[in-house]
């Protein structure tokens, strides 16, 4: 009324509009009659009333349906009410029915343990059980066919058989009885003793047991070591093996014109001049040869015809013997320090060991992987050990004892292609398609030196000179690489390498001469080089193949004596 009042005295901004604002706030009444306004409402006190009160005043239980606790007596019926308010339309019954734990209304009940896994256990065997809500128990739930088969039992019944009852035995545990006393290792009391099958039983039983063992992984890898055993032939080319004298073609001959001592060696060598023999035998290309150690008086050939042959250097000149071993082409070979023994790797994956003179395979070895080059190790407490390059990137060492593999080399990261040995044997050094060398102790399979320069191209074979001072290797930019060995080490000579020759991607292996002058290498062309070592020029050259020169070998004890092996399957004597 006030605020109505001093609005009414308050200064217009004009006669006319004074005017009509007293006419239309004169009376304060009429002003809040035309507006519907109670100027004096009326306001009924009333005390709080508590929850009880409201509770029975208006039937309805007004507590929290999630307290845990309630500050009254409430009677079952307001208790159990529907709780009031706006209801949720998108919930389903599921979600609307009470719950005091996530999954649902979980109570305490007390149940008799023995009762409750009786009917477990009846359910989960026979697939029926006592009604739980039925407060009489006569009523099951379950599979009823199976409940009335059984009779309505449970699994306590003891006539109640359900096919699993454990087999009785016929046990006799008097131990008195010598003869019929059996303790808990008697047989079944149902057990029938068949003393033999029928013949024509018999013979379908072990058809099926064999060929099982075929298709088992020992099987297999017994039929597939039977199968190279089949295969494993030699054939002697001489007819007087032995001689009268019961004289071997392993022992030194005596006339030949040559002084074949092992320590022997020839004080001035000369390059050789003129061809004086061509050993026919293999018919592809030829991929390794080797000198018998010692004497040199024979020499062995491998190559693509899966094929090693045994040669004479003097008096006829012929191939003595032809072994047989292997299904795919050979890649290199080896004699150990007598010449006894020698071993062979071919692309089949397998690496054989074979007795020179008899041709008998003494060992198999294999890993599933291709062997590059094979060594054996040249002490003579060793000869049993060799190693072997695998195109894996492994260094393979091998027991020809045992025939199981004694140490992995595993550092190379492409193809091994070359080991040598050197330091009086304790390391060795190998060459991989990582154009990298690595250095390695004996024993060890970590290497302790790696040498790759930006300028060293793969080198897939090397030779150690005779003085034990040198190697060098056959790369793959056309060089003859050097490398120096002093005490344990081994130095890269950038600046010394022999060149004229043509040999990108071929592995033509390099010799030396006996006494150091000469060195000399085939090429990709068929022709040999000779080079002076001193001066590293090209002192003489020879077509002498048709085909890739792939292997040089200088005479041990010859002054110029040399031996080619070519991809046209010959191999030629130069002196």
């Amino acid at each position: 009324m006030n605020a109505l009042k001093a609005y009414k005295n308050e200064d217009s901004g004009s006669e006319l509009e004074d005017e009509v604002l007293m006419e239309e706030t004169a009376d304060p009444e009429e002003v809040a009659k035309r507006l519907g306004l109670d100027l004096n409402p009326v306001t009924d006190i009333v005390p709080f009333a508590s929850a009880s009160h409201i509770a029975e005043s208006s039937k309805v239980a007004v507590y929290d349906p999630k307290a845990k606790e309630i500050g009254y007596n409430p009677k079952y019926e307001e208790l159990f009410k529907p709780e009031q308010g706006p209801a949720n339309p998108f919930k389903s019954d599921k979600q609307k029915a009470p719950k005091n734990m996530l999954t649902g209304y979980v109570e305490k009940a007390h149940i008799n343990p023995v009762s409750f896994e009786n009917e477990i256990r009846t359910f989960n065997t026979l697939g029926y059980a006592t009604n739980p809500s039925n407060q009489g128990g006569n009523s099951l739930v379950g599979n009823m066919a199976k409940a009335e088969t059984h009779g309505r039992t449970n699994i306590l019944d003891p006539s109640l058989k359900t096919g699993l009852q454990k087999r009785k035995r016929a046990a006799n545990y008097d131990a008195s009885d010598i003869e019929g006393f059996t303790g808990p290792w008697a047989k079944y009391g149902d057990e029938k003793t068949v003393a033999k099958a029928d013949p024509e039983l018999q013979k379908e039983m072990d058809e099926y047991m064999r060929q099982k063992r075929a298709q088992s992984r020992a099987g297999r890898k017994k039929a597939k070591e039977i199968e190279h055993i089949i295969e494993e032939t030699v054939t002697c080319h001489i007819k007087d093996h032995p001689d009268y004298k019961e004289k071997s073609f392993m022992k030194v001959p005596m006339f030949t014109g040559a002084t074949l001592r092992p320590d022997f060696t020839p004080h001035r060598c000369f390059p050789p001049t003129k061809l004086m023999h061509t050993y026919k035998g293999h018919t592809k290309p030829i991929n390794a040869i080797r000198w018998l150690p010692g004497s040199a008086h024979l020499f062995l050939s491998c190559g693509m015809d899966a094929r090693v042959k045994l040669w004479e250097v003097f008096g006829n000149r012929k191939c003595i013997q032809t072994y047989v071993g292997h299904k795919l082409p050979i890649k290199d070979t080896c004699f150990n320090n007598d010449g006894t023994e020698f071993i062979t790797a071919s692309f089949d994956n397998y690496v054989k060991l074979w007795d020179t003179e008899t041709g008998q395979v003494k060992q198999r070895f294999t890993t599933g992987h291709r062997a590059f080059c094979v060594k054996f190790n040249p002490d003579e407490d060793k000869q049993n050990i060799f190693l072997a390059g695998m195109q894996n990137k492994k260094i393979i060492q091998w027991d020809t004892r045992t025939g199981e593999v004694e140490q992995e080399y595993d550092r190379h990261l492409g193809s091994v292609n070359s080991v040598t040995f050197f330091d009086d044997n304790r390391r060795f050094c190998s060459t991989s398609d990582d154009k990298s060398i690595r250095i390695w102790e004996w024993g060890i399979p970590v290497d302790t030196k790696l040498i790759q320069n930006a300028g060293l191209h793969s080198i897939p074979t090397m030779t150690k000179a005779p003085n034990e001072k040198w190697i060098v290797g056959q790369a793959m930019d056309n060089r003859l690489v050097l490398f120096q060995l002093v005490d344990d080490k081994l130095k890269f000579s950038k600046k010394h390498a022999f060149r004229g020759h043509n040999v990108s991607g071929y592995a033509c292996s390099p010799d030396f001469s006996p006494e150091m002058s000469f060195i000399c290498s085939g090429d990709a062309q068929g022709r040999v080089f000779v080079w002076d070592w001193n001066t590293h020029k090209v002192v003489t050259r020879w077509k002498a193949h048709e085909n890739v020169c792939i292997s040089t070998l200088w005479h041990p004890h010859e002054k110029s004596r040399m031996i080619t092996a070519g991809w046209d399957g010959e191999i030629k004597m130069w002196n």
